[in-house]
């Protein structure tokens, strides 16, 4: 399990240790024997920066984020009639799913944008198993998209990002091991690094322009590290995304683009708090336990929701990353309110949705997995589930990012904060309890039919 850490020893200056990502212009286009599930478009430059290819993170130029006028007409173009609807309990069938893509491999043709979006489904509320069909069926709110100017998939009336069938994919190979994997990245301080600050610390100018500059230079390359499912993934970018996204706005380094949420440094100043360290923050899943039938061929996903964690750690004279169990005060406020806007943020940041959206994704997987339920539908889905024959993105690893210092003072110290992002999707489907209500459902998404997807 990753942590991420941070610490308040010795210092007088807030480093931000950001995870930043972009995304790169793949086309989509297949050989003939596989078929890729990246999407034809731009993944925008998140947070205004692209990865180079040794891994290291830089700030993007216009350019680089690309020219979408295209790619916009061709995603709308490509949604099929009737998915434009909004449906409140949309229904992709895997099975149909898996066909599809052996229909486009079989063809040499790319991967419609409708496959690749899964028919604009923006939430799993069921999953719903059909062994008389062979089938495994996913049910949730849907609708068609648009394609915003960063290259985000993102719902065409209600603004939420719609899901991705490469994050789909992804996640159900990293839960198909033998071994039960938990999904995280972490931006952390080199050992080396942290005994240059503790050193400069010592001699640090009053200036703090220069004193900013400084540690900065001391503090170095923050190492990135993603655990659970391959670094090159669009999906380990969404987690690296999105830590950056809320370490910016935790650290006012931009303003959160919702009311009610100012950074942790406003409210650290005007309250009590940061005795010993700053604390860490990261996003977890919270879901309610899930509810399933007596035969275990229906489940229902609810009271899903991002939260957000924190925790004081320290570090010791060797550079090496310690846990307290204790929590800051303030900090912890700041994160309720993190965890409280966050329905507000993923409209109005799609990062911050896009990582909900792999958190059911993780969730489903996992559930299919322990629960075999590929096997009581009579389907093994070796596209979705194998390692060969449907390819997924493979993106530029990031690898580290430049330390980002400025000025805050508070009491005698300064502070230098992490965070990072951890999804266990089998502590969530651990839990479950047996009610009758989820087999009118599965009554009502079955019968006869004749396409991937249907209202």
């Amino acid at each position: 399990m990753s942590s991420h850490r941070s610490f308040l020893k010795n210092c007088r200056q807030t480093v931000l240790l950001p995870a930043v990502v972009a995304w790169v212009v793949l086309t989509g286009a297949n050989l003939l024997a596989q078929a890729t599930t990246t999407p034809v478009a731009t993944f925008g430059a998140v947070g205004g920066v692209r990865i180079n290819a040794d891994g290291s993170l830089t700030n993007a130029t216009r350019d680089a984020l690309g020219d979408l006028q295209k790619l916009r007409a061709d995603a709308l173009r490509d949604v099929p009639d009737g998915m434009n609807r909004t449906a409140g309990l949309r229904k992709v069938s895997l099975g149909g799913l898996e066909r599809e893509i052996q229909r486009c491999i079989q063809s040499g043709i790319p991967l419609p944008v409708a496959v690749q979006c899964l028919a604009g489904l923006q939430q799993i509320r069921y999953v719903l198993v059909y062994p008389d069909e062979q089938d495994i069926v996913l049910v949730g709110p849907a609708e068609g998209w648009k394609l915003d100017d960063r290259g985000n998939f993102l719902g065409a009336k209600n603004g939420r990002p719609v899901m991705m069938l490469d994050d789909l994919v992804v996640a159900l190979r990293a839960s198909g091991g033998t071994t039960r994997t938990v999904m995280s990245c972490s931006i952390d301080p080199t050992p080396e690094g942290f005994k240059r600050v503790q050193a400069a610390a010592r001699r640090a100018s009053p200036d703090p322009r220069i004193a900013s500059a400084a540690m900065e230079e001391n503090l170095g390359p923050q190492k990135i590290t993603i655990h659970g499912l391959p670094d090159t993934s669009h999906f380990a970018r969404v987690m690296v995304a999105a830590d950056y996204r809320m370490k910016r706005i935790s650290l006012a380094l931009e303003p959160a683009p919702v009311a009610g949420l100012p950074s942790f440094l406003e409210m650290a100043k005007a309250g009590r708090g940061v005795h010993s360290s700053l604390p860490r923050w990261w996003l977890e899943p919270s879901y309610a336990p899930l509810v399933r039938d007596g035969r275990g061929l229906a489940w229902e996903l609810g009271g899903a929701k991002v939260k957000t964690m924190t925790e004081i750690d320290f570090f010791d004279a060797n550079g090496i990353q310690h846990p307290t169990g204790q929590v800051d005060a303030v900090a912890q406020r700041w994160a309720d309110l993190m965890t409280e806007r966050y329905d507000e943020l993923s409209k109005a940041d799609p990062i911050f949705g896009e990582l909900r959206n792999c958190m059911d994704l993780a969730v489903v997987a996992a559930l299919i997995m322990k629960e075999n339920l590929t096997a009581k539908a009579g389907n093994r889905l070796p596209l979705l589930t194998g390692t060969s024959g449907l390819e997924t993105a493979k993106l530029p690893a990031p690898k580290q990012v430049a330390s980002q210092a400025m000025p805050f003072r508070k009491g005698n110290r300064w502070m230098v904060a992490a965070g990072g992002v951890q999804i266990n999707p089998w502590a969530i489907v651990e839990k479950a309890q047996t009610s009758d209500a989820v087999t009118a459902v599965h009554k009502s998404s079955a019968g006869k039919r004749t396409n991937w997807w249907w209202d």
